[in-house]
């Protein structure tokens, strides 16, 4: 029997999407913070389907984070005030990029610091070994630590500054991590573009709070943290969108995607890829889930590639 219409489109589909001079097999990613080290996952999950595996951020010396209570559900979301705990960069690199060399999917260090030389110093000890690792986020954005994190962020010079630092080091990607929690994102982007980032991800947790009515007490020991989760959807087909009417690199779409519909979405505003988050914590295999749905989608709508997607969205002015 011939094939049906739908599964010959089903078969040409094209997802492969590509950022700078790096080819991924699909838009869906996994999202900083929400898949530990990429390593821990490949037994609970096939991690090769994925378009790319982003990792929880490392910083130049191991950090144990914030006190607890540092987690709390909130409505269509969650509060998170981690601060960073991980590793450190030599013990991530002398265990974890071993473990990447064996993964067909693209992985992509994110890196956070509290100044510059604390960047530079982290990618200079990565450049040194060879490694399967094919790009860097820049935590310029994270809303938990006292010290570095946002201020990089909130400020068009100090994004232009660390950029144009961190380009002289590699020439793999480099992708700057944006904050929601600015007045202006696209003088962000724009920065981080003219100093020559290979694309932006945005966006971040949102500041918030939440509050046990019951003790009168924050249920978060530093009071405030990272809002992430269905809650901020809205917050980030915004910005993306924003972002995508002035910048020329690509955008990498996140914030409260929990299925192939939200995947879409986020391209249609502007995003060349998305990353899934807050998700993974319910479910790790969610990112396989999204992706299958994604597919469907695009046969659905006799689409011939996930490029076509981008900044698809009709406006009413």
């Amino acid at each position: 029997m011939a094939p049906s219409m739908k599964q010959r489109i089903s078969t040409l589909a094209e997802l492969k999407i590509k950022i700078g001079n790096e080819t991924f097999e699909n838009p869906i990613w996994v999202a900083s913070g929400t898949f530990g080290y990429g390593t821990e996952a490949p037994e609970l999950v096939d991690v090769n389907r994925l378009g790319a595996i982003v990792t929880k951020s490392i910083t130049r010396q191991p950090r144990e984070g914030n006190p607890p209570p540092r987690i709390v559900e909130t409505p269509s979301g969650m509060i998170n005030s981690i601060g960073l705990a991980n590793i450190g960069v030599e013990k991530y690199i002398q265990d974890m990029l071993p473990i990447y060399e064996r993964l067909s999917t693209k992985i992509i260090m994110n890196i956070a610091g509290t100044d510059i030389q604390e960047y530079v110093e982290i990618m200079e000890m990565v450049e040194s070994v060879s490694s399967a690792i094919v790009g860097y986020e820049i935590n310029i954005s994270c809303p938990n630590v006292k010290k570095g994190g946002m201020e990089f962020g909130v400020d068009c010079d100090m994004t232009a500054k660390l950029t144009e630092e961190l380009r002289k080091l590699t020439d793999r990607l480099i992708i700057m991590k944006l904050s929601p929690n600015v007045s202006d994102v696209v003088s962000i982007g724009m920065s981080a573009q003219n100093a020559g980032a290979d694309a932006v991800s945005a966006i971040n947790t949102v500041v918030g709070m939440s509050i046990n009515s019951n003790t009168g007490m924050s249920n978060i020991y530093t009071t405030y943290g990272g809002l992430s989760g269905p809650a901020i959807k809205p917050v980030g087909l915004a910005m993306v969108h924003k972002l995508y009417q002035k910048l020329s690199i690509p955008i990498v779409g996140m914030g409260g995607i929990v299925n192939g519909k939200d995947a879409v979405e986020y391209m249609m505003a502007g995003s060349t890829a998305v990353q899934v988050g807050t998700a993974n914590f319910r479910n790790p295999g969610i990112g396989e889930n999204i992706l299958d749905s994604f597919d469907s989608f695009l046969d659905k709508t006799n689409r011939d590639s996930a490029f076509e997607l981008i900044g698809s969205v009709k406006t009413h002015s």
